[in-house]
């Protein structure tokens, strides 16, 4: 087997694992499988895009590209800005969606099924807005670099695997080191009882929400700048997010990640030795063994 596959399966597993992370923390929060949270990868993809460009119209420069890398400054600007627009976007579906049937008291199964409905509502919208034609950030080719061992890697790459790091560390202590994160720990727990204790616990939604967007804005611009742009980028992401959120355990954001790294080797070691039309089946078998033998994951809690 060519060892390439490791740095393939580690770059998909780091893009799966910074959804996954917003995936589970969304589910420990409001307690139901959100399946719009793909859609967010593809929005905040596309946003980064149409800022990234309207920034190059302003100005040539910030369009060449920052050597090593395949992109210019106006990239990293749109990131920040298109993570803060996706973020934005999850409060306004929130508030217009998924808030209001919280205060109805609807069943978990209304949630999901609404979350359905506005997974294709978004889709469907950025079908219309930018067309159904693959886009790219760039068509700058990259010669990538020996890395020993037979790995080979281009330097957005380890770029994307360096800033995962960053992200995934920086989530971490948010949770671990802040009064937000320990509340947001609370409301996982008890939500009755975080809010008799004086925990805000629509601040806490509103957070993890925000949170979730700009997590899966992350991992779709890193998908988009690797592989290409398309409104279908989050929905082929949907089933290794929560195959990777399930294997981690729910409310696990270092199992989240871990879990996306073990499906991104998976999958690749898949395209390796059966094919790369069996690589959509392994996050179907890695979920289904997960529910069967430990339906709490590698670090949920027991019930």
């Amino acid at each position: 087997m060519n060892p390439q596959f490791l740095m393939d399966g580690l770059i998909a597993g780091a893009m799966i694992g910074l959804g996954a992370i917003g995936v589970t923390l969304t589910y420990s929060i409001l307690r139901f499988a959100n399946f719009a949270h793909g859609e967010l990868l593809s929005w905040g993809a596309y946003l980064a895009m149409a800022v990234s460009g309207a920034l190059g119209m302003l100005s040539t420069t910030l369009v060449k590209p920052i050597a090593p890398f395949s992109f210019g400054w106006s990239l990293p600007i749109a990131a920040v800005i298109a993570i803060l627009l996706t973020g934005l976007l999850a409060l306004a579906v929130d508030a217009l969606l998924f808030g209001r049937l919280r205060r109805r008291g609807s069943a978990v199964i209304i949630l999901v099924m609404a979350s359905f409905g506005a997974s294709l509502a978004l889709r469907s919208l950025l079908e219309f807005i930018f067309t159904s034609k693959p886009a790219y950030y760039t068509k700058a080719l990259q010669i990538a670099v020996k890395l020993g061992g037979g790995l080979r890697a281009t330097p957005d790459q380890l770029l994307s695997l360096g800033l995962t790091l960053v992200a995934v560390i920086a989530i971490h202590l948010l949770m671990t080191r802040t009064s937000i994160g320990r509340s947001m720990r609370a409301v996982s727990e008890n939500p009755a009882l975080a809010g008799i204790a004086g925990v805000d616990v629509r601040k806490v939604i509103r957070v993890v929400w925000f949170l979730g967007a700009a997590l899966a804005c992350i991992a779709g611009i890193m998908t988009g700048l690797l592989v290409q742009i398309r409104p279908y980028l989050g929905h082929d992401l949907l089933l290794p997010l929560f195959a990777a959120a399930i294997l981690g355990g729910i409310g696990s954001v270092p199992g989240a990640m871990l879990a996306g790294l073990i499906v991104g080797l998976s999958e690749a070691a898949a395209v390796q030795l059966v094919g790369a039309e069996w690589r959509a089946a392994v996050s179907f078998v890695i979920l289904v063994i997960v529910l069967l033998v430990r339906p709490r994951g590698l670090f949920g809690r027991a019930a």
